[in-house]
């Protein structure tokens, strides 16, 4: 923006596993980056070796979405630092932590809301307030592939994910004149320590494609919609057809043996 020829993008929860793909497929393509952690912004090595190798224009900032305001706070201070509003901004950090409908309890539920829905969406808006006039920033949300066929399991999780997707759609027509927004709808991509190897295994062949999606998938489908200037207000899933089925559990309970 305001005519520097190298593009901003500020990447929530952007400094490891998912957001480090998506952070290190930008510096690739050139971005400065403003990259957010909750409580460091210090990058894993996979993003620190890419940030050396592309000569990366970065800063950390850290901010605990809890907190009332961080959403605020911390796009005053990518602004200062930077001198600029960024052209891009994934909405990437998560919470997920587990619940179902016999554990839901107001506070999960709560924090689920505040940081997968809430956040995003104050960021948001509160970017369109800052783009330059006669010119348009991108936002990306990372929604997840349970939101098209949703089980009971992580039910805070896929409430507030169910939430943020719906948004996509509505504020793409309420801050057109500012913005382009987008969503990507991840499939199982990273395993925790919760899958074994041979359980990653089967699950990919429980998918329509016979495959998982690959944090670069993730983080290729994030640049197309940066760079996409005619799209707005679409989700585009990258899960190996996962949303095609319905599933009883969580990938997390499949294929166990």
């Amino acid at each position: 923006m305001n005519g520097n020829p190298v593009k901003l993008a500020l990447v929530t929860g952007g400094v490891r596993r998912l957001g480090a793909h998506i952070s290190t497929r930008l510096a690739e393509a050139g971005y400065a980056l403003a990259l957010h952690g909750h409580s460091d912004a210090q990058p894993d090595d996979m993003l620190t070796e890419a940030l050396k190798v592309h000569n990366t224009d970065w800063s950390g900032f850290v901010a605990d979405f809890v907190e009332e305001g961080a959403a605020s706070r911390l796009l005053e201070s990518v602004v200062e630092h930077f001198g600029r509003p960024p052209d891009l901004l994934i909405n990437n950090a998560s919470l997920f932590d587990y619940d179902d409908a016999q554990s839901l309890d107001d506070r999960n539920l709560e924090q689920h809301l505040r940081i997968n829905m809430m956040v995003p969406t104050l960021l948001t808006t509160l970017l369109a307030k800052r783009v330059p006039k006669n010119e348009r920033a991108a936002v990306v949300n990372i929604v997840d592939q349970r939101v098209r066929n949703p089980n009971g399991d992580q039910l805070s999780y896929t409430l507030s994910k169910q939430a943020l997707s719906e948004t996509i759609r509505t504020l793409a027509i309420a801050c057109a004149d500012q913005l382009r927004i987008n969503g990507i709808a991840p499939g199982l991509t990273l395993a925790t320590e919760d899958y074994s190897a041979e359980q990653m295994t089967r699950l990919a062949t429980v998918m329509p494609l016979n495959r998982l999606s690959s944090p670069d998938d993730i983080a290729a489908a994030v640049r197309y919609l940066a760079e996409a200037d005619s799209v707005t207000g679409q989700t585009l899933f990258v899960d190996g057809g996962a949303h095609m089925k319905s599933y009883d559990r969580d990938f997390m309970f499949m294929e166990r043996r």
